[in-house]
């Protein structure tokens, strides 16, 4: 069965985590500067390492439905988690492709002989 709209939407969901990831990174430098905290910068981190786990489930979705299925829907999430705003367009598109990889069923085949 092809899999290339979860496929489709799981890379454009990891790049645009990506993104926000980078965004987050930034605004935890300036607030580092600012007032010393390093909480954002963890947080931006963790965003960036989630995004790359997106990207892995959108390519194992084509092999194993389910297992890129439950990558991307645990990326969207902690996307979401970490960076709540910045994560909130990743999330739109990882947590649906997620959704289809996990819950979406094979077409049967008819063979007639």
């Amino acid at each position: 069965m092809s899999r290339t709209t979860e496929m489709i939407l799981g890379i454009l969901g990891g790049l645009i985590g990506f993104g926000g990831a980078f965004m987050a990174l930034f605004m935890g430098a300036v607030d580092e500067a600012v007032s010393g905290s390093t909480e954002l910068n963890g947080l931006g981190t963790s965003a960036f390492l989630f995004s790359a786990l997106a990207i892995v489930g959108s390519i194992v979705v084509k092999f194993k439905a389910k297992l890129g299925g439950w990558l991307m829907l645990i990326s969207g999430v902690a996307i979401l988690i970490s960076i709540s705003l910045f994560g909130v367009v990743p999330a739109l598109f990882l947590i649906p492709a997620g959704l289809m990889g996990v819950i979406r069923k094979p077409k049967a085949q008819n063979i007639a002989a």
